[in-house]
């Protein structure tokens, strides 16, 4: 995503070359700083208020000093103003611990147009391959000094994850845990279909990320006469599953088609998921 326009705050919108933080930075130098990505539909950011929420307690877990919670909704309401509500766009929310030294933390917006790539995955479906991520599915959580579940600019992970798979030429990663559990994909959580269960991973239990759509999906899954649910699954269920995805604030909802080149079974709750998440046509 290609920003087109930055704000912040006291200072409205920027020109996108003009500098926003400085180079010593800690969010730079040490990926100490803390993000959210909201779906910027009809002109504002879906589910927002659930974001700053994950913001604010992620930013309580690793004692970074927030703004306001109203300067925060102004800075969106900032760099949102104006944006056509036909395009879909890509609101990104960033603080960082500021320069090293002590000082205020930085803050700043950006919002450009969801990526074309983006909206190809939510129409045609994904193909994932597992990746070992290291680690026991649980063993994370138990680690009491060890932020979990939050949404770090310490992405380096990620993105090293996300140039393995194009490098083995399939559209995302899927992280899988040494005891053999699916977790979550590098930008994404896992959601599958389970007979009338819709299911995913528990963030609580494992330390990944806990995500806003896929909570919202859960949370409105009775919408379809589906049950909602919790638990780990293996590569191996996903595979005997009764549809798989990967959800995102940007992707939506993306169906996997083929799991490390296996296919997996279409589901006919795709469409109806879309629905709900109400994501415009792609």
């Amino acid at each position: 995503m290609v920003a087109s326009r930055i704000a912040v705050p006291g200072r409205g919108l920027v020109p996108p070359g003009e500098p926003v933080l400085r180079g010593d930075d800690r969010g730079v130098l040490h990926g100490d700083g803390l993000f959210e990505t909201m779906h910027l539909r009809d002109g504002r950011p879906w589910l927002r208020d659930a974001h700053l929420a994950r913001l604010a307690r992620a930013a309580a877990a690793v004692e970074l000093p927030l703004p306001a919670a109203e300067v925060l909704v102004e800075l969106l309401e900032t760099v949102s103003a104006g944006w056509p509500a036909e395009v879909e766009g890509a609101l990104r929310l960033v603080c960082t611990r500021g320069p090293e030294g002590g000082g205020t933390p930085t803050v700043y917006a950006t919002l450009g147009e969801v990526p074309a790539a983006a909206r190809a995955a939510r129409r045609d479906g994904i193909a994932v391959a597992t990746l070992p991520l290291g680690v026991a599915a649980r063993v994370r959580a138990e680690l009491d000094w060890l932020p979990a579940g939050v949404k770090s600019t310490s992405y380096a992970a990620s993105t090293a994850a996300r140039r393995w798979a194009a490098r083995v030429g399939v559209d995302d990663a899927l992280w899988v845990s040494t005891d053999g559990y699916a977790l979550e994909g590098p930008t994404a959580n896992l959601v599958w279909l389970t007979g009338e269960t819709l299911c995913a991973v528990p963030a609580a239990e494992t330390g990944i990320l806990p995500g806003v759509t896929a909570a919202w999906l859960l949370a409105h899954a009775a919408d379809l006469g589906l049950r909602a649910d919790e638990r780990l699954v293996t590569p191996a269920g996903l595979r005997t599953a009764d549809g798989a995805w990967l959800t995102s604030s940007v992707r939506g909802l993306a169906e996997i088609r083929t799991l490390d080149a296996v296919p997996l079974r279409r589901s006919p709750h795709t469409p109806a998921l879309r629905a709900l998440l109400a994501f415009p046509h792609p």
